[in-house]
């Protein structure tokens, strides 16, 4: 599951660039000429979680076959980016490490992996999104196998059609609760320190927005957008969602129950990515997929899209033959699918998200309600935004002012940016 609360993206990195898909390439020479000078014999280290290490173990078998190597993969269940910067800078880390692009900026401030080599023909297999997603000045750091971002999973037996704005759900919502079918208008994950990955749909309706953009397209740290006159509008319509007003944003609904409380029937609209899909079908939930609904009259609600990828380590033992991998065996759509199986993400593969949509509808529905969705920021200062961004919209949520709630959190976060 992915959750966005305050704790878990504590250091995030360097600015995505945004000449997007232009890094890292080497036509003419791609990872498999580097993969020559591995000497026969050598051990591949690769570190990832729990599920994409039991999908991962076969297809690293057979590597090791056809390579005349071992490969061991080893799963970390916690904190695996900063296991993985520790290990690096203790010299004992993996080959290869598996984890979300919002990593890159930190891993790369830490020296902790190198830019991948991907010759065009690759890289224009995946999606263009995904590509950007992970490079960083120019150069491709990791290779995309998954992307994913929010939307609105609703239940087809209590909400039959798909409401077209937040003011339509939340009127759905209240007639389901008058009538006794539900108790919670709509599950949108807060917690008491706000989440704000999963209310970014509705800031950006209101008008919000964290960061600008530089004229090359890159997020500009300097022009932070918490505070700003647009991010108070924002929470003022939030505002009217929370406690003191409608109802339909609580901070009783958290990471915890959030899925459950949908699965369990007590409420129609849960806002969540293809992590809850499985929780549904195990539920025998009628259900359906469509973009996160905005405020009437406002912006277009924009989810955070991130994107999931496969790195070389910087300091790992056997550089040439997980550049050989990464390159070579990662941009498989056999191996994209299996990672899909493990857990069912639209893969960034173009051939294998193509054979998932055949099986799945749900990928479809997914990629469509972010196909205007914004790349999740991996610009250092991004860094500074989760815990006050939280806390703010947690303390507006149970009826907190707004304009002094948001500008006392801009304060905190610009007092922070470096």
């Amino acid at each position: 599951m992915r959750i966005r609360t305050a704790g878990v993206v504590a250091v995030l990195g360097l600015a995505l660039a945004a000449s997007g898909c232009g890094g890292g390439d080497d036509s003419s020479t791609p990872a498999a000429k580097e993969s020559a000078k591995a000497p026969a014999g050598g051990k591949l280290v690769i570190w990832a979680d729990d599920k994409r290490t039991a999908a991962l173990k076969p297809f690293a078998e057979k590597f090791g076959q056809e390579n005349g190597v071992t490969v061991e993969v080893q799963a970390v269940s916690k904190d695996l980016q900063t296991n993985f910067v520790t290990a690096s800078q203790q010299g004992s880390g993996p080959d290869v490490v598996v984890g979300a692009h919002d990593w890159i900026g930190n891993l790369v401030q830490n020296g902790a992996i190198d830019p991948v080599q991907l010759a065009a023909e690759q890289k224009s297999g995946f999606n263009e999104t995904a590509v950007k997603a992970v490079t960083f000045n120019g150069q491709l750091y990791g290779v995309p196998y998954a992307m994913e971002n929010l939307a609105l999973i609703r239940n087809t037996e209590l909400a039959p059609e798909a409401p077209k704005t937040i003011e339509d759900l939340v009127a759905a919502g209240k007639k389901l609760k008058a009538e006794k079918k539900a108790s919670e208008i709509l599950c949108l994950q807060s917690g008491q320190n706000g989440d704000a990955y999963h209310l970014y749909p509705l800031y950006t309706s209101g008008g919000g927005y964290l960061f600008g953009t530089a004229a090359n397209g890159d997020y500009d740290p300097k022009d932070l957008g918490v505070g700003k006159p647009e991010s108070i509008e924002a929470f003022k319509k939030i505002a009217k969602l929370g406690e003191k007003g409608d109802g339909a944003l609580k901070r009783s609904i958290t990471a915890e129950n959030s899925i459950a409380t949908f699965t369990g029937k007590k409420c129609a609209y849960l806002v969540s990515g293809p992590w809850a899909v499985a929780d549904a079908k195990k539920a025998n939930i009628s259900y359906d997929i469509s973009p996160v609904p905005g405020f009437a009259g406002g912006k277009e609600a924009q989810p955070f899209v991130g994107v999931q990828a496969f790195y070389v380590a910087a300091k790992g033992k056997n550089k040439a033959l997980a550049q050989e991998f990464v390159a070579n065996h990662v941009t498989t759509p056999e191996l994209a699918m299996a990672l899909y199986n493990a857990e069912p993400r639209p893969p960034a593969l173009t051939a294998a998200l193509d054979q998932a949509k055949g099986a799945d509808p749900d990928l479809a529905k997914f990629q469509e309600a972010g196909k205007n969705g914004q790349v999740l920021p991996a610009i250092p200062a991004m860094a500074t935004i989760w815990d006050p961004f939280g806390k703010a919209e947690a303390a507006i949520i149970g009826g907190a002012d707004p304009t002094k709630t948001v500008t006392a959190a801009g304060k905190t976060i610009s007092g922070q940016i470096k």
